[in-house]
């Protein structure tokens, strides 16, 4: 594999830990900014929004520019975003720096894919997907403690300065070591994106996605707090159990792919997201001891994102019966959906944490939860009513 696809993978790790590293940070963050945790929850929502806007919208507006120069404008973008939240006077900058550094990751993922397959033989494709994905896992398991463990001895603002380090390696990597000349595929329009939008079928499997990522978010958010002040943590344990629960994610993806594989998608994500609302709900009640709370988290990891594999396999198969000139597009939105979940997520447990109490978010996103259960059976059912070999318009 050649080396430039490795800073393909240092930068998905970079955005990787800058996306989920503020679950970590929540309490201290909100201390020291001087808001509420439901205001420092939106940090995670406003973040994903971004992502939702910036993988579809930008990537369409940037589809005749070079793929590389995109890319080297992306982790500028990218890098300029995590400098401006280490230097943030306050919590307005800081949520401006937020949306930029997330409409910088929604167009990375993009086209992501296809720069790191234009570095290798095509019987390598996936293998060079696989790697560059690879970061996303790994700042995960190792990216996100690591940056809560920063943030909570050198404060919150150095989490951000290495991020921004990390971030500036990989756009140097990036611009020394990708080529200028990489195959330009076609762009994708915003016109194909607004009809992939009119199929009913594809819609409804996104809308599985927001809730069934969107349910994890509603309680994940507000995690930090919730094991120090319900489950009696220190805050310098909080980076440790973020790792239980990256190492936890990993396996579960893993486990989640192969499930979709042998038992199909709908099957799969039925015993996951059945499991995954039971954690939840058991969550309630565990999260007042610690050991119990730590033994749910780990079994909550692997179910959290278990469901990413069979989503995207369910609507890649969808696309291709109702929109097959569009598949790509299709599969670019169901990331969108995912982070129109993880907005709504958050930004529905600081509702309950405003109105209700911390402990109440994961029974509530159980709940959300099972909807997506619910509209994966009814999906499962149309599948059946439908053949296969159906022309697409009928």
């Amino acid at each position: 594999m050649p080396i430039a696809l490795f800073a393909l993978t240092l930068s998905a790790f970079a955005i990787g830990t800058t996306e989920f590293v503020i679950v970590g940070l929540l309490p201290t963050m909100a201390a020291d900014l001087g808001v509420s945790l439901p205001s420092a929850g939106l940090l995670v929502s406003l973040y994903a929004l971004g992502v939702a806007i910036g993988a579809p919208v930008l990537t369409a507006l940037t589809g005749n520019w070079n793929r590389k120069t995109v890319m080297l404008a992306v982790m500028t973008l990218f890098v300029a975003g995590n400098l401006l939240a280490w230097q943030a006077p306050g919590y307005e900058t800081l949520v401006l720096a937020r949306v930029l550094t997330g409409l910088a990751h929604g167009v990375f993922f993009s086209i992501g894919s296809t720069v790191a397959t234009g570095l290798v033989a095509k019987e390598k494709a996936a293998s060079a997907i696989a790697i560059m994905f690879t970061g996303l896992t790994v700042a995960l398991v190792t990216g996100v403690p690591l940056g809560t463990f920063i943030g909570q001895h050198f404060g919150w603002q150095t989490t951000f300065l290495t991020v921004a380090i990390l971030g500036l390696i990989a756009l140097i990597g990036s611009a020394v070591l990708i080529p200028n000349d990489l195959q330009q595929p076609a762009a994708t329009r915003l016109k194909d994106q607004l009809a992939v939008l009119t199929q009913p079928r594809l819609l409804l499997i996104f809308a599985i996605t927001a809730l069934g990522y969107g349910g994890t978010f509603t309680a994940f958010t507000f995690l930090a707090p919730i094991l120090e002040q319900v489950s009696g943590f220190d805050p310098s344990a909080v980076g440790l159990i973020m790792l239980v629960y990256g190492v936890s994610v990993a396996a579960g993806n893993i486990w989640g792919g192969k499930m979709a594989d042998r038992m199909g998608p709908v099957k799969a994500l039925t015993v996951i997201f059945v499991g995954l609302a039971a954690v939840l709900l058991m969550f309630s009640f565990t999260a007042f001891h610690p050991v119990t709370a730590v033994l749910t988290i780990l079994v909550w990891g692997a179910f959290a994102f278990g469901n990413v594999p069979g989503l995207q396999v369910y609507v890649v198969r969808l696309a291709e019966r109702y929109a097959p000139n569009a598949v790509d597009v299709a599969s670019g939105l169901n990331i969108a959906a995912f982070n129109v979940g993880i907005a709504l997520g958050s930004w529905g447990g600081g509702l309950v944490v405003t109105n209700m109490s911390m402990t109440d978010t994961p029974w509530i996103g159980a709940i959300v939860v099972l909807s997506a259960l619910a509209l994966t059976r009814l999906s499962g059912r149309l599948d059946k009513a439908i053949p296969a070999t159906q022309p697409q318009n009928a």
